[in-house]
């Protein structure tokens, strides 16, 4: 016996430390309130359920926020086989679950291996307030806007009270605002005339659907035609602010009519700057513009296609290629048709049609007559939410700032480059230009090019706003004109302030006139303006314009 112990001893020793690791765990196990409160939360009838999540919100663990989020969602789910409650997300052959306690990801389960823990309205509603009551201590602002949002989508006395609360503590001066909007909507229905004085007059800076809708209530009357609001006062100051908000209202409703026509005027001046060179300087009808366009909307297809894993990225490898493509193209066009036709602008127009038929069934072959989609970066989608009553689309911003951009280089190419300066020499006077040593024949295939690959350039901001397919030059074809004609032919800037013009007009006439109407007008009063002044906004001056 004496000779045992030694050996025994360690080995007794460290079982006995792992019996008792064990048994903490199990105790820790059988003792965590989180793991109570769901399998209460799990095992209660809907009558009950209610108070089950109402205790389970009670308990102090940060787990419990992210647990009752998952049972709102419809994430929180128990497994058939031996009731483990797990958290899961739709995968292709069921769902991806892990342990809702600790987190632990446990694979796939099939949509028969589960059951979902069922809500009703009722209980939604009450899951939201309690989010939103555990989520307003948070340290990160935008969750506790989010608790504040909640919470106010239906207050109660004690959500007002913890909103009250916080109103001393809080910080951010966005949630400081989302506080107190809430507090001035149900100060709205205090019974002390003073509170809801207070409350329109903290209301009389906001521009929501809710705060109007609050106060017009304050001025609605009952069948027997009295007014629910029954002091006078009140009644009249709610009117007041009303009319200050609906002001407001219509301000920003001008001022993001404003932004979606200078956007569509950006598309449009992307669309003619181009068409300004060719027709303009070049005086070349070119039927064949919009499908320079469309093949660079669809070079952005094809260089998504070939990197999509770097979609970011993608759109700024295709404004040069779509650039160069278009370029070549235009180049080949002048090369091989026009510049057989100069001097002879129907004939032209004709051949040039011709081209674009031709592009656009080569296209069809190629990628079939089905629109492709382009996809839009992450970065362009969305957009700025100013106030509740204006928002501004990224896409068409960046749009905007891309067209200012383009025309920018294209200015300084033709004021400041060897290139340019041949361009406008041979605009001028051909004749004097060659006598002067300038290779004319190369300055005109260049230009046609130039014009050309701004098309492309083109083409990559209109695939970011529509679907890409064998059509789309047409659609702009007949716009690009009349802004190069309206802006006066051969002027750049006429161009710009023309296509920005046209696109703000169409927007603020579409709302009264309808779309296709708004074009028509646009259209009939272009031609009247042709009439009175036929050299357009901007004409050119000088010897060569009146030549």
């Amino acid at each position: 016996m004496s000779d045992m112990k030694p050996h025994s001893s360690p080995l007794s020793a460290l079982l006995l430390l792992l019996l008792l690791a064990l048994c903490r765990i199990g105790t820790a196990q059988a003792g965590d309130p989180v793991a109570e409160g769901l399998a209460q939360i799990k095992a209660a009838p809907m009558d009950q359920l209610e108070a089950s999540i109402q205790q389970f919100a009670t308990i102090q663990d940060a787990r419990v926020p992210k647990l009752l989020q998952a049972l709102l969602d419809g994430r929180l789910l128990y497994q058939k086989a031996d009731g483990r409650i797990v958290t899961g997300d739709s995968a292709d052959d069921g769902y991806a679950i892990a342990d809702a306690l600790s987190g632990e990801k446990l694979g796939t389960a099939g949509r028969f291996d589960v059951k979902k823990i069922n809500l009703n309205n009722a209980l939604r509603a009450t899951l939201r307030q309690l989010i939103g009551r555990l989520e307003l201590n948070s340290t990160d602002a935008h969750v506790r806007l989010k608790a504040v949002e909640a919470m106010s989508l239906a207050p109660d006395p004690e959500t007002l009270a913890l909103l009250l609360a916080r109103l001393g503590q809080e910080q951010d001066p966005k949630v400081l605002s989302a506080i107190r909007l809430a507090l001035a909507l149900a100060d709205l229905n205090s019974p002390d005339k003073a509170h809801r004085l207070k409350a329109i007059a903290t209301l009389r800076t906001e521009v929501g659907a809710d705060v109007v809708n609050h106060l017009n209530a304050l001025l609605e009357k009952n069948e027997a035609g009295e007014y629910l609001e029954p002091d006078s006062d009140v009644r009249h100051t709610a009117e007041a602010a009303l009319t200050e908000i609906k002001a407001r209202l219509q301000l920003y409703s001008g001022v993001e009519t404003v932004f979606f026509g200078l956007s569509l005027g950006a598309v449009l001046v992307l669309a003619a700057i181009g068409l300004a060179i060719t027709f303009g300087v070049m005086g070349i009808i070119n039927m064949a513009h919009g499908e320079l366009m469309m093949l660079g909307a669809y070079t952005t297809y094809v260089v998504q296609q070939l990197m999509p894993n770097h979609l970011e990225l993608s759109l700024f490898v295709a404004i040069p290629a779509a650039f160069l493509i278009s370029a070549l193209v235009g180049i080949a066009i002048e090369r091989g048709i026009i510049r057989f036709l100069y001097g002879r602008p129907l004939e032209t127009l004709l051949a040039t049609f011709g081209v674009s038929l031709f592009l656009q069934q080569a296209v069809r072959s190629i990628f079939s007559p089905l629109n492709r989609s382009v996809s839009t970066p992450a970065w362009m989608s969305g957009s700025v939410q100013i106030n509740d009553a204006l928002s501004l689309t990224l896409n068409r911003f960046y749009i905007l700032l891309f067209c200012l951009l383009v025309f920018a280089l294209l200015l300084q190419i033709l004021k400041r480059t060897r290139l340019g300066l041949e361009v406008r020499a041979v605009a001028q006077n051909r004749a004097m230009a060659k006598a002067m040593g300038i290779p004319t024949e190369r300055v005109d295939a260049m230009t046609f090019g130039l014009g050309s690959g701004i098309a492309g350039v083109a083409g990559v901001a209109l695939s970011q706003l529509t679907n890409v397919g064998p059509n789309l030059g047409q659609s702009y074809i007949v716009d690009s004109f009349m802004v190069v004609v309206f802006g006066g032919v051969g002027n750049l800037w006429g161009t710009l302030v023309a296509g920005f013009s046209l696109g703000v007009a169409n927007k603020f006439l579409e709302p009264y006139a309808g779309a296709v109407l708004a074009k028509i007008l646009v259209l009939v009063f272009i031609i009247i303006f042709i009439q009175k002044r036929p050299r357009g906004l901007f004409p050119q001056k000088g010897r060569a314009a009146e030549a």
